[in-house]
């Protein structure tokens, strides 16, 4: 039975707009494919996979930023919020955010993944029953309708952790910072969880476990092709690989053809050579100076910085300001 504070709102992301963007992307002159499509249920275990390796310091520094301040991150957030998560994952920090709340009106998980959405949203409703949780399955990188609770509520906290915002490019991340100010609206509060720049050695073996964790989790994009659209992959034909791009800032995640081969999508015809990649993410990191400078041309205000004893990692909490 569905709990009552439960109600799902559809936007029907289909098969055709997965579909779209995979042909759009191979067509390129450098072959790619959207790291939003990365999460499938398999790509999402991988996913908590790689959070366990030694190599990836992202997640456990994150969680030990909010284990250290996440009282202060909730005062910033002020009682009755509304708190808007786009790309929800495991629900860790989700409900440590929650927890450290003051009577939180509503959660709004936002994700393409409609089963694992339903799945993780019907788990916190039946968890935190006091708690109106509102499931969006959309596309948050699209402009998309927030519903509001049916009680009163105070202000509205988009928490972005994890440095998803590195997989825009510097130029989307600002237009996704702006556009989100504009959604929460005046008093709305963004907290923004961002990777920082550090040893170039560091950031490639976090992409470069030593399990191979995460080439599983790249190849995985293509098996979802295959899986989806009856494509041919040979996925023994790619290999992962992924570097630190110090000029952009940025890590490179691709898949390299192993030698020459063609991939079938339907009558579509795509051919590699040994060596020819699909760019499959990005992952740019920051200085403090280029988070506040980002925010600050997207129409926020930094209330608030805490990183980790190391320095390498920001949780950032940006106000929109009022009128």
């Amino acid at each position: 039975m569905r709990p009552r504070s439960l109600r799902v709102f559809d936007l029907h992301p289909s098969d055709a707009d997965f579909e779209g963007e995979v042909l759009a992307g191979l067509s390129r002159r450098q072959k790619e494919l959207p790291c939003k499509y990365f999460y499938d249920a398999e790509g999402a275990a991988l996913f908590e996979q790689i959070c366990a390796t030694e190599e990836y310091y992202v997640t456990r520094t994150e969680l030990q930023i909010f284990r250290d301040h996440m009282a202060e991150i909730a005062a910033l957030c002020g009682p009755h919020a509304i708190v808007v998560e786009p790309g929800s994952g495991s629900g860790v920090k989700t409900r440590m955010l929650l927890d450290a709340l003051e009577e939180p009106a509503a959660y709004v998980p936002v994700d393409l993944s409609r089963e694992q959405l339903l799945t993780a949203a019907a788990e916190l409703a039946g968890a935190l029953p006091d708690l109106e949780v509102l499931p969006v399955c959309a596309d948050y990188t699209r402009p998309f309708p927030m519903p509001g609770p049916t009680s009163p509520a105070g202000k509205r906290v988009l928490f972005y952790p994890g440095s998803t915002i590195g997989n825009f490019d510097r130029a989307a991340a600002e237009a996704f910072l702006r556009r989100m100010a504009e959604q929460l609206g005046p008093g709305g509060v963004i907290v923004l969880g961002i990777d920082l720049k550090k040893d170039p050695l560091l950031l490639h073996a976090a992409y470069n476990d030593a399990a191979g964790v995460t080439a599983r989790f790249n190849k995985n994009l293509l098996a979802r092709v295959a899986r989806s659209l009856s494509s041919d992959v040979d996925l023994e034909g790619f290999q992962h690989y992924a570097f630190y791009d110090p000029i952009e800032g940025r890590i490179q995640m691709h898949l390299v053809s192993l030698r020459d081969q063609t991939l079938r999508i339907g009558s579509a015809r795509f051919t590699f050579a040994p060596g020819e990649s699909i760019w499959t993410e990005s992952s740019y990191k920051y200085t403090r100076a280029e988070v506040r400078a980002m925010a600050a041309r997207a129409g926020l205000v930094t209330r608030a910085e805490f990183t980790d004893e190391k320095d390498w990692f920001l949780v950032s909490v940006l106000g929109v300001a009022a009128g």
